[in-house]
């Protein structure tokens, strides 16, 4: 009789990593998420990363290495080709005679084992390591396949016939292109994924293909693809994201659904007619990103205690409001996560529906069947929701009825596409939606923008700020006496860019008395501006401010947010 494996949140309780209390709090908070118990642990910061990995190994009967101090000869990491250390997160540890050693994030990834069994045609023994660590290692050791891109885009150009641009796939045979142009794409794909980039652009020019990855909201050149490659790598992609190949006149919409370690991720594809070709972008739709938590979205300490405060009100309209990727939907996603709980009934209209959250009732608008915003929303407010979120206030009709669920009791989160928060109100009145409306239910307005982090790894003080960048978003002498500036050098793990991911800033503006009397009265928008401040609201560029001194951002990065949408006019 098999001996009965222990479960997870019992060996951290008998080795006193957690307490009782803590897996009940644990196990709840999985169960609403859809989480594993171990994915709970690290988010609660009930226990951490390396602690849950050793009691996972325990658990399954497998060596844990820690990947931070360990150290891998090239020969070995030779072992394994590094397209396959990149795409399936593994690493190679070394050879114990005719088997080889393994490192694994995901003890219960069967099926990655399997096929490393067969691409490498010996047995495996897997061994655990920490996903973070697997993560950094890559990052910092492993060529991730940037030359090998190069390389297949070189050997394809050479071998293409000069035809294969008018016949495409026709113009090569299956040996010939079929799998050079499959190759191409997996490893364009992979390196963007492995890159953190949010969109792949494919974009034909007159005498080339351009490729570019937008990566932390800046878009990045890669090799050019050949010309004459156009209409293969155009219909790859098509055939990949199910697209009608024969059809060229017209946009057209798809979806990519691949595995990458122990992760399958959506990939959103938009191919629209241009003067030179077809213009394909690929949106990368990462589960995690739709789930990093309110903790991790950047607000300072004030600012999320009033964030907590708005999200928890029995009724009203919350608006966050911003530019196109300015990362609205993400924050919503983040506070509807925050509330999803068995005794609340959450409900989405949505366009599209980009990442699905269990316990939530998400629906997609179709507008080619009439199915639209504010269609959906009147059939909400007869399923008695709790909360609903409303994708976009894009008219008066979606606005009046999202307004009508506020006032009927429910809590309402939508967004909005103005400069900051105080616009919003008039933006609204504008649409046509009564003034009087518009002050009795709205609880509060967000704004925010997402600036790029600092990279942890080169961080430096900059010893020479330039000053006219801070003299433009409003620094004084006297406010950096005793503070420093800080800047990034340049890495690997940053790509040379001095960057690492992104955060929010923020500006909040709660909605009292005096400023629902200035809405009644249409007041205008500055006049709104100027009596949100005096009531205490921290702008834009404030908030900036602070992630400056606080080492987060760089005064380059502000500028760069801040002029592109006019912010520091404020501080002239």
């Amino acid at each position: 009789m098999s001996k009965k494996r222990k479960k997870l949140g019992e060996i951290l309780v008998e080795r006193g990593i957690i307490t009782p209390n803590n897996l009940a709090d644990a196990l709840q908070h999985a169960q609403s998420q859809g989480k594993r118990i171990g994915e709970a642990l690290i988010e609660l910061e009930l226990s951490s990363e390396d602690e849950v990995c050793k009691a996972l190994a325990s658990q399954f009967g497998l060596e844990f290495v820690d990947l931070g101090h360990t150290h891998i000869e090239q020969d070995t990491l030779a072992l394994i080709p590094n397209n396959l250390i990149s795409q399936y997160a593994i690493v190679p540890l070394g050879m114990e005679g005719s088997r080889m050693k393994v490192g694994i994030t995901d003890p219960l990834d069967l099926e990655t084992l399997d096929l490393l069994r067969f691409r490498l045609n010996c047995d495996i023994i897997p061994v655990l390591t920490a996903a973070t660590r697997m993560r950094q290692f890559i990052e910092k050791f492993v060529d991730t396949g940037g030359d090998e891109l190069s390389k297949t885009m070189a050997s394809i150009d050479q071998d293409a016939p000069e035809d294969a641009e008018e016949d495409g796939f026709r113009g090569l045979s299956a040996d010939e292109a079929d799998s050079p142009i499959i190759k191409l794409i997996n490893q364009m794909i992979s390196e963007a994924v492995h890159n953190r980039a949010s969109d792949i652009h494919v974009e034909p020019m007159g005498n080339r293909v351009r490729v570019r990855y937008r990566i932390d909201g800046v878009c990045i050149v890669r090799d050019d693809v050949p010309s004459n490659l156009r209409a293969p790598v155009t219909t790859r992609l098509k055939i990949m994201a199910g697209m009608d190949i024969a059809e060229k006149r017209v946009p057209q919409d798809g979806r990519i659904k691949m595995k990458f370690g122990s992760s399958v991720i959506d990939f959103r594809v938009s191919a629209c007619p241009g003067y030179h070709g077809e213009s394909i972008v690929l949106r990368i739709l990462r589960p995690e990103s739709a789930q990093v938590g309110l903790a991790a979205l950047g607000f300072e300490a004030d600012d999320y205690a009033t964030f907590q405060k708005i999200i928890r009100r029995p009724n009203g309209i919350f608006l966050v409001t911003g530019p196109t990727g300015s990362g609205k939907t993400t924050t919503l996603y983040a506070a509807l996560q925050e509330l999803n709980r068995p005794d609340r009934k959450i409900i989405t209209a949505e366009d599209p529906v980009e990442y699905n959250f269990p316990g939530m009732n998400q629906c997609q608008v179709r507008d080619d069947i009439g199915l639209t915003f504010a269609k959906i929303l009147r059939a909400m407010l007869r399923q008695a929701p709790n909360i609903i979120l409303v994708g976009e206030i894009r008219d008066r009709e979606v606005g009046e009825v999202a307004i009508q669920a506020a006032l009927t009791g429910h809590l309402v989160f939508s967004t909005l596409h103005t400069n900051d928060a105080p616009s919003s109100i008039t933006r609204l009145i504008d649409m046509g939606i009564k003034p009087f409306l518009v002050a009795s239910s709205i609880q509060a307005i967000m704004a925010q923008r997402l600036v790029r982090i600092i990279c942890t790894e080169c961080r430096t003080v900059d010893t020479n700020p330039n000053r006219q960048h801070l003299a433009l978003l409003g620094f004084k002498e006297s406010d950096l006496v005793g503070k420093s500036v800080y800047k990034g050098t340049g890495c690997k793990r940053c790509t040379g860019t001095g960057y690492r991911g992104r955060k929010g800033i923020f500006e909040i503006m709660t909605m009292t008395s005096h400023l629902r009397e200035m809405a009644f009265n249409r007041a205008p928008a500055n006049q709104i501006r100027a009596a949100a401040r005096a009531a205490g609201m921290k702008n834009l560029l404030d908030d900036g401010k602070r992630k400056i001194l606080a080492g987060t951002t760089t005064p380059e990065e502000m500028l760069r947010i801040t002029q592109v949408e006019g912010v520091v006019e404020a501080v002239a």
